[in-house]
């Protein structure tokens, strides 16, 4: 790559890493061109992408942005996956792509909202459920309390209901 083109990279990887809320660096030793074709094909499908970068190139990509510093975990092979979906389908396709191919790609660290995670950090955020079945299930959970609470108020209206109809009668009662 020529310096321009090395440049050009670099500003366009460090524009896809600010607009993604996650980045992971995976060690990918052991896949072959086809499963890494497979992987980014399925991180596709998930709102993602898989990058194979020069450790040093994603450091100067990460010197401009207000990143945690990742250059210990720069070493050896490295591939970067962008998740522009969200970080839990990221992460859990990196991780199903993985049991299926001797466990690679491997994390190495990731970045969450500047936060650094650890491999088993990462594993724990791949096994959350997808945003739309967690607002689903948030939903779920604050439908109970409100449907309690409209019964009660429809029980005090019925009740309300009564007590003037008595009353009602017990006038009309009176009054002949």
């Amino acid at each position: 790559m020529k310096r321009t083109e090395k440049q050009g990279f670099v500003e366009d990887f460090r524009e896809r890493m600010q607009e993604s809320p996650a980045i992971f660096l995976t060690d990918f030793t052991g896949l072959d061109v086809k499963s890494m074709t497979a992987l980014r094909d399925e991180l596709r499908k998930n709102g993602a992408e898989y990058l194979v970068v020069k450790n040093r190139l994603v450091l100067l990509a990460l010197q401009e942005l207000d990143l945690p510093d990742l250059s210990e975990w720069l070493t050896g092979p490295t591939g970067v996956v962008i998740g522009h979906s969200g970080p839990v389908e990221a992460a859990k396709a990196v991780t199903d792509f993985a049991k299926g191919h001797a466990d690679r790609p491997v994390f190495k660290v990731g970045v969450l909202e500047k936060s650094v995670l650890g491999p088993s950090e990462i594993e724990r955020l791949a096994k959350l459920p997808p945003k739309e079945q967690l607002l689903a299930m948030m939903a779920g959970a604050l439908e109970g309390p409100m449907a309690a609470f409209a019964a009660v108020l429809e029980a005090k209206l019925h009740e309300m209901t009564g007590l003037l109809t008595a009353l009602k009668e017990k006038k009309e009662g009176e009054g002949q």
